[in-house]
Parts: C-alpha cells; sequence; structure tokens
C-alpha cells in the first residue's frame, strides 16, 4: 500500500481483514492524508480542513465502524443557516414521508423569498422525477450545474442563496465548474431520496484520532504501516511491476501494488511503460485540482453557541465551534482563549494569493457581521491553512480521465477518489475507491470478496421514483 490516506487505510484495513499482509508506506509522519489533524509548534491540534460525513455516505460509515470510529463523530439533524441581515433559517426533516419530509422547514426558510423557493421546487421535482438521473446531463462531455439550473430557470437570488451554498461546501468547486451529475446526485441522495441522507456527521475529536484503529487493524493482522516512508520510483520489468524504491537505495516487493496517492503525485511517478500499456493513466494531467482554506480563530469568551453554521453570501461559508464539539475546553489549550472556530472556505480561488493578514481580516470582518457577540471579543489566535490542491475538480466530463482501480499492469492496483468512484472528491469517494481496489486485488488473486456497501435505499413516497 502507498499512501496512509482515507483510500489507501481502506484499501489496507480490507485487505488485512481478508487474510493479506499489508505494508503500508506513508510519506508524512501522520495517517489520513488530507483529512487528518496535526499539531502546531505552539502546541494545539489543528485539522488541516474541517471534514464532514453525511447520512447518505454508507461505506465511510462502514469504514468508521470497522475501525472502531463510530462513537467519535456526532450526527446533528438540524442545519442552521445565517445570512449578513441577521435572517436566519434552518433544514431538518419533519413528519411527512421522503421527498417532503423537508417541506416544513424549507416553506419557513427565512433566507429564501417565496419566488426563489418556488424556482427551486420546480428544480427539485425535476430531480425527483428522474430519481437524480436527468438525460440531459448524462453525456461524456458533461454540462455544468450551472448550466443546468438556468435551464431550469433557477432565480439568480435561488443560484447563490440553495444552490451554490449546498454544492460548492460538498464539492468544492463553482457552479460553473462542475458537472452537473454531481451537484444533481447530491440533492437525490442527500435530500430527496429519503429521510437521513441530509444528516451531517462531525467529528468529535481532531481528525487524526479517527485513524488510530487503522494502524491496528492492519498490525494485529500481521502487517506494518511505515510513516516518513516516501517513494522515489518505481522498477518495472517485462510488463510488470519488479519493487517500489524508496530512500537509501532500498527496494520493496510484493505480490500487488496498490497505489493510494494524489493523482499529481501519481502523474510524475510513473514510468512511460506504464502509461503506454495503460493509456488512461496517460491523461492524469487532465484532472485538475481545486483549493480550500481553512482558518482557525480563538476568542477570550464565547461568541455562539451553536455547534456549526452555515453563512450566507459571504467568502465563509461554514463555521464550526470546536470548543461545543471537541467538549474538552480544546479552546483554553491557548492561553487566554474560551472558544475555538474553525471556518472553512472552499473553491477558495480568491485566497490563493492573499496574506495571511489579509485572509483573517476578511474573515473576522464576515465574523463580526454574522456573530454580533464576536464584535467584543478579542481574537486571542489566528492560523491558516491553504489546501491549494485540496480535491480534484469535478469539472463537466471529468469522468472521462479517473481510471478504474484495477488497471491493465498485472498486480498494479490504484486507490483515491480521483478514480472511478462514482462519487465526486469527497471523503466517501475515497473509501468506496479503497474498497473497489480490494475487491479488484482479491478478484486476481481468485478470492473474490465485497466490500463496497449500497447507497441507502430509498424511502416513503420517493421509492415510486427509483
Amino acid at each position: 500500500m502507498i499512501g496512509g490516506g482515507l483510500a489507501g487505510l481502506a484499501t489496507g484495513v480490507a485487505l488485512a481483514e481478508s487474510g493479506w499482509r499489508v505494508r503500508l508506506f506513508e510519506l508524512r509522519p501522520y495517517l489520513g492524508g488530507r483529512a487528518t489533524s496535526y499539531v502546531l509548534p505552539s502546541g494545539e491540534h489543528v485539522d488541516n480542513c474541517q471534514h464532514v460525513t453525511l447520512g447518505c455516505c454508507t461505506n465511510l460509515d462502514d469504514f468508521y465502524r470497522r475501525v472502531g470510529s463510530a462513537n467519535k463523530v456526532k450526527f446533528f439533524d438540524r442545519l442552521f443557516f445565517l445570512d449578513p441581515q441577521g435572517r436566519s433559517g434552518t433544514m431538518r426533516a419533519g413528519i411527512l414521508p421522503a421527498p417532503f419530509h423537508m417541506t416544513g422547514s424549507f416553506a419557513t426558510f427565512a433566507p429564501l423569498s417565496l419566488g426563489d423557493k418556488l424556482s427551486i421546487a420546480r428544480a427539485m421535482l425535476a430531480i425527483l422525477r428522474t430519481a437524480g438521473k436527468p438525460k440531459e446531463v448524462d453525456t461524456p462531455a458533461g454540462i455544468s450545474m450551472l448550466d443546468w439550473l438556468k435551464r431550469k430557470k433557477q432565480a439568480p437570488r435561488a443560484i447563490e442563496r440553495f444552490w451554490r451554498v449546498v454544492l460548492v461546501s460538498a464539492l468544492d468547486e463553482e457552479l460553473d465548474r462542475t458537472d452537473a451529475r454531481f451537484g444533481i446526485d447530491v440533492f437525490w441522495k442527500a435530500f430527496l431520496s429519503n429521510r437521513t441522507g441530509y444528516r451531517m456527521g462531525v467529528p468529535v475529536v481532531p481528525l487524526a484520532e479517527l485513524y488510530d484503529g487503522c494502524r491496528v487493524a492492519i498490525e494485529k493482522k500481521g502487517g506494518e504501516v511505515n510513516l516518513r516512508a516516501p517513494v522515489r520510483g518505481i522498477g518495472f520489468e517485462r510488463g510488470s511491476i519488479a519493487c517500489v524504491q524508496f530512500d537509501n537505495s532500498r527496494e520493496e516487493s510484493a505480490d500487488a501494488y496498490v497505489f493510494a496517492v494524489p493523482h499529481t503525485a501519481l502523474d510524475t511517478l510513473l514510468p512511460q511503460e506504464i502509461k503506454t500499456a495503460n493509456p488512461v493513466l496517460s491523461q492524469l494531467e487532465k484532472i485538475k485540482v481545486a483549493p480550500i482554506t481553512g482558518v482557525h480563530f480563538w476568542f477570550d469568551r464565547t461568541v455562539t453557541n451553536e455547534p456549526f453554521i452555515t453563512l450566507l453570501d459571504t467568502n465563509v461559508q461554514w463555521v464550526f465551534n470546536k470548543t461545543a464539539l471537541y467538549k474538552d475546553q480544546s479552546g483554553a489549550r491557548v492561553p487566554g482563549a474560551q472558544q475555538y472556530l474553525q471556518l472553512v472556505i472552499s473553491a477558495s480561488y480568491d485566497l490563493l494569493k492573499k496574506s495571511r493578514e489579509e485572509i483573517i481580516e476578511l474573515c473576522l470582518k464576515e465574523i463580526g457581521q454574522a456573530l454580533p457577540a464576536s464584535r467584543e471579543a478579542q481574537l486571542v489566535k489566528a492560523t491558516v491553512i491553504k489546501e491549494a490542491s485540496a480535491t480534484f475538480s469535478p469539472e463537466p466530463g471529468v469522468d472521462r480521465y479517473r481510471p478504474s482501480q484495477e488497471t491493465k499492469i498485472p498486480g498494479f492496483f490504484l486507490a483515491g477518489d480521483w478514480t472511478a468512484t462514482g462519487w465526486p472528491a469527497t471523503m466517501e469517494g475515497a473509501v468506496r475507491s479503497g474498497y473497489l481496489a480490494a475487491e479488484a486485488v482479491l478478484r486476481s488473486a481468485g478470492t473474490p470478496a465485497k466490500f463496497l456497501q449500497p447507497d441507502l435505499a430509498p424511502t416513503g413516497l420517493s421509492k415510486l421514483f427509483s
């Protein structure tokens, strides 16, 4: 296993459970890849970016249960929104069956006008009638989510305050750069097909602690986990991989190799022989990347009691109350601080060239507008973490360039959210890729097994459309 992110860990745990001796190599000093946390030089534990799950993420849920981390994620059935005018709204399931379970909260959602709501309802009906698969978006080149919304005559305000708010956060890309298939799928699986798909699960521990059980699951089956072990090259002989090369002329060989690294890293690592034998791997550079910026604020007092907030019409999209989520006085780890907030800005292209000071000033102004209590609070400490290549970009037609987990090279397999999973760049997509890679390894060895979990089944009246 090359790579200790979610995809590599899911593959490794599944294969270890199947009796394989797994040797995992990760270049960083910790597991989790882009969905992890680390300790700042001053001692604070911070996530590189806040990651969450949804009720529709069935494979991620299965993975957490396998490694003993299910109790480290808390699910919420209430989503809270706040606009700059101080109007708030909540989305939650009511007593009606799917797909009408959120009708009550949607009808009373203050940040949207009646015209906005009627506009959104028409597009939702189009998604419902096709069970999330309208024919007009099913083309190899794809169409953008923004183009699809315009075809459905969505009001500009509805696009900005509803569709964009949900999808930019979920997919880490702007609507004009997002394949409509991914955006529509989010609403079908999370909001329409059943009553629980929208429920948001937030880790109540630093992200790195979610993976403690992964090392145990691999090592107790006779495997090993090697950190600070960057791969430097691939030995390729007579049409197959002979070894993987590390520092100090170290080489490791195996019966099967699973590369669970970012597609950008794999592209530079692969020798031309492998690309020639597997042409789809020559197109990895066509898969673009998108950024996420995380901003961490420590205040000297409590400025909100909400566990998390979605902000409308601002650069900051989400505010997570880490002190309330962790419930362990994490804010107090910084001398003089009483509350620790993490802010998330997905598809943060405009922030990449801004300085740390500019980003802090921008975010502090928006937080002051959204949370009046913060205007009287003192900002004790702030940290900015930019992930310029946080995810692959779900551009229209990107699925043409995403390779399957099984390649044409004997013993050579791939894992990663950027491989062909049917999902965009999410933790669910990463775990799906890992399970599919494990299935491919076992299938090639003549011992097939099933790990991939089915999607949540439609419930209520939504079953009539599936």
